[in-house]
C-alpha cells in the first residue's frame, strides 16, 4: 500500500533499456535505476517488468506510466499527481522542466539570434498515458521518450506539467554528481 492510496490503478515501467551503463551508476549508494524503481512503486502505480506482453498490458485497460531511469530523483509524490491527472483529465501527461541554458539560432554555420527561452522544455518524467490512449497503442509506446510524446501530440490530448528540480534528467556522471547534491538529506 502507497502513501498515495489516491492514485488511480495503474501500471508503470522504468525504462533503463538503449541508456547505456549510467542507469546502474549509484546515487546516495543506490543505482540510478533501483531509485526510480522504488519511486514509482511508492507513488502507487504497479510496476511492470519492461518485457511484458503489450497486450496484456492493453488488455488491462488502465492508465500507463513511464518512468526513465534517468530521472531517478523524480518523487514518488509528483508520479502519483501525474497519474491523477492524467486519469481526472483524460489527457496524456508529461513531465517537463524548464530549459534554463542560452539557446542560440546557427545559421550557415553562425551563431545568431538568441531562442526565446519561455517556449522551450526538457523532457522530465514521467510519461502518463490515459487508460482510452494505452488500449488505442497497437504497439508498445518504445523506450525514446521523445519520439513517444512527438507522436503523441499528434493525436492526443498532451499536457505538460512542470517537474520539481529533483526531477531532472541526468546525461552523464557529472548530472549524477550534481543530482545527489540537489537531493542530499539536511
Amino acid at each position: 500500500m502507497s502513501e498515495y492510496d489516491e492514485v488511480p490503478d495503474a501500471l508503470g515501467v522504468v525504462l533503463a533499456h538503449d541508456r547505456g551503463t549510467l542507469p546502474f551508476t549509484l546515487i546516495h549508494g543506490e543505482a540510478l535505476v533501483a531509485c526510480a524503481s522504488w519511486a514509482l512503486g511508492q507513488s502507487g502505480v504497479t510496476p511492470v517488468d519492461g518485457s511484458a506482453d503489450w497486450a496484456s498490458i492493453r488488455d488491462a485497460a488502465e492508465p500507463f506510466a513511464l518512468h526513465d531511469s534517468l530521472c531517478p530523483m523524480t518523487p514518488a509524490g509528483f508520479i502519483a499527481s501525474c497519474v491523477r491527472r492524467a486519469v481526472d483529465d483524460d489527457v496524456v501527461v508529461v513531465g517537463v522542466r524548464p530549459v534554463t541554458d542560452t539557446v542560440k539560432v546557427v545559421r550557415a554555420g553562425l551563431v545568431g539570434e538568441t531562442v526565446d527561452r519561455a517556449g522551450l522544455l526538457a523532457l522530465a518524467s514521467p510519461v502518463v498515458l490515459p487508460a482510452r490512449v494505452v488500449v488505442g497503442l497497437e504497439t508498445p509506446p518504445g523506450e525514446d521518450l521523445s519520439a513517444l510524446v512527438s507522436r503523441l501530440v499528434a493525436d492526443h490530448a498532451v499536457e505538460f506539467v512542470e517537474a520539481p528540480p529533483e526531477a531532472r534528467r541526468v546525461a552523464s556522471p557529472d548530472d549524477v554528481r550534481l543530482l545527489e547534491l540537489l537531493t542530499a538529506p539536511d
